[in-house]
């Protein structure tokens, strides 16, 4: 994790950890470097950036600095409005836009923002980049408070004290690009393959950036349409609504006797189900099922799936009865997508539902997600609980232990003595993970075992050895 930027962008609370001198500075520095590399290629015009934001009401502050450092660095300025992340990084890629901003913390609650970065392919930003942008925010902010010695800042070869303001004519110009959005949502309707008239599909957006984009694709598709979490007030994203409390959908989809149900984050990077009886279908249960699809119809390339470390035991199981071939990456759909793009695979993902479609999208998309989910229900004439009983999860226990320190933690002995030990217990009937987190100050405990009681008791025990090494952490 980088001095500002974690695995998934800058993120914080809003007004304090993320400021808006952090977001006009981010700005300024974007439109600079984006047009000096144009220059560099002998193009003389300014650099085109793309932004997007969800619903929290600081996202309007974090848009308008954006805005500013960008105009006053001679870039122009596109906005989408409340869109999504996926959205975001369709649109930079299709339009050629030099990069792509979506102001969001995802399934964080509203007092928390952040900005995630693409590249011109609608790919997470490289760590390059995000070290010179770090290393002008050590700068200009040391600069601002005008106390101690002042950071140097190079690129292009050279020492900057400052980065030019444009002026004049070459202000640059902000445009409302809503037009881009709505291209956006014609995109997924065209890879509904499926007419779903006669399905009663429930959505659950988070009261987040999807609230109008799912209900417009569905809605084109023929479904019989229910929503929740579709009201947003700058307030409620993520409040007990969303991916990250299913529960809400669940009892919607029993109430209303709906077919199937899904649920997004605040910015629709990601998607759960559940099925027609309220049962949850997590991220692994979708890349189950869309691989052994794929298998079936001979278009599973290489024969793979990625997932990640955190994935359940029982799904590399599963797959290995289908007989399908498995990849683990860390923690992070940013290695997910990695080893996609080096080994040509056309699925992966995230047990929390972040799952990416290689032939369709750079990032993890929950709409997307959500019609590839609906495809193979249609295609193969089964409910969604039929087609995710092959795959028995194993009993799972997750806990985040706060800590002052992870580093310090994660290098004690006898924490790294405690995970040894159950590591060897759990061989071949169950899983380990501990890692520090890389958006927030705690350590994940993930612990899978043959029963419930087993991974709590071996979950309670690290993570006590964890509090214990750390001397103040707390159990969230």
């Amino acid at each position: 994790m980088g001095r500002y930027f974690g695995t998934d962008g800058f993120r914080g609370e809003a007004g304090s950890d993320l400021t808006a001198v952090h977001a006009f500075e981010i700005g300024r520095f974007l439109g600079w470097y984006y047009g000096e590399l144009k220059k560099s290629r002998g193009e003389d015009e300014p650099a085109r950036i793309v932004i997007g934001k969800d619903t929290r009401k600081s996202s309007y502050m974090y848009e308008y600095s954006l805005v500013g450092g960008l105009v006053a660095s001679g870039a122009d300025a596109y906005l989408l409005h409340v869109t999504t992340t996926p959205s975001i990084s369709y649109i930079t890629r299709v339009d050629r836009f030099d990069c792509g901003v979506m102001i969001t913390a995802s399934h964080n609650p509203f007092h928390d923002n952040g900005i995630k970065l693409v590249n011109r392919m609608g790919e997470k930003m490289d760590d390059e980049t995000i070290a010179l942008i770090e290393d002008w925010l050590d700068h200009v902010l040391k600069r601002i408070e005008g106390d101690g010695e002042i950071p140097a800042f190079s690129c292009f070869g050279r020492e900057w004290k400052d980065l030019p303001f444009a002026e004049g004519e070459k202000i640059g110009t902000t445009i409302d690009y809503i037009a881009g959005r709505n291209r956006y949502i014609g995109y997924l309707i065209s890879l509904g393959v499926f007419d779903f008239r006669g399905m009663k599909v429930g959505l659950d957006c988070a009261n987040g950036g999807s609230w109008s984009i799912a209900k417009a694709v569905f809605n084109a598709l023929g479904a019989e349409t229910y929503l929740i979490g579709d009201r947003p007030n700058g307030l409620n994203i993520n409040r007990n609504v969303g991916s990250t409390h299913i529960e809400q959908l669940q009892d919607f989809v029993r109430d209303n006797r709906l077919d199937v149900g899904f649920a997004y984050d605040g910015d629709a990077d990601r998607c759960l189900a559940v099925d027609e009886k309220g049962d949850v279908i997590t991220g692994d249960h979708i890349l189950y099922m869309y691989a052994c699809y794929m298998k079936e119809r001979g278009k599973l390339l290489e024969n793979t799936v990625v997932a990640t470390a955190q994935s359940n035991y029982g799904l590399f199981q599963a797959l290995e009865e289908a007989g399908i071939d498995y990849v683990r990456t860390k923690v992070g759909d940013k290695y997910v997508y990695e080893a996609m793009k080096q080994n040509g695979y056309r699925i992966g993902g995230e047990q929390t539902g972040h799952i990416i479609f290689s032939k369709y999208s750079t990032t993890g998309d929950g709409v997307l997600t959500s019609l590839k989910v609906m495809q193979v229900m249609l295609a193969k004439k089964k409910k969604l609980s039929e087609l995710a009983a092959p795959l028995h999860l194993y009993p799972q226990v997750q806990y985040s232990v706060r800590v002052a320190d992870k580093d310090r933690v994660m290098r004690d002995p006898d924490v790294l003595s405690l995970l040894d030990e159950t590591k060897g217990h759990l061989e071949g009937k169950g899983s380990l993970l501990v890692r520090p987190s890389g958006t927030e100050p705690v350590i994940r405990v993930g612990v899978e075992a043959e029963t419930g009681e087993e991974a709590k008791a071996l979950a309670d025990a690290i993570a006590d050895r964890i509090r214990k090494s750390d001397g103040q952490g707390e159990e969230n």
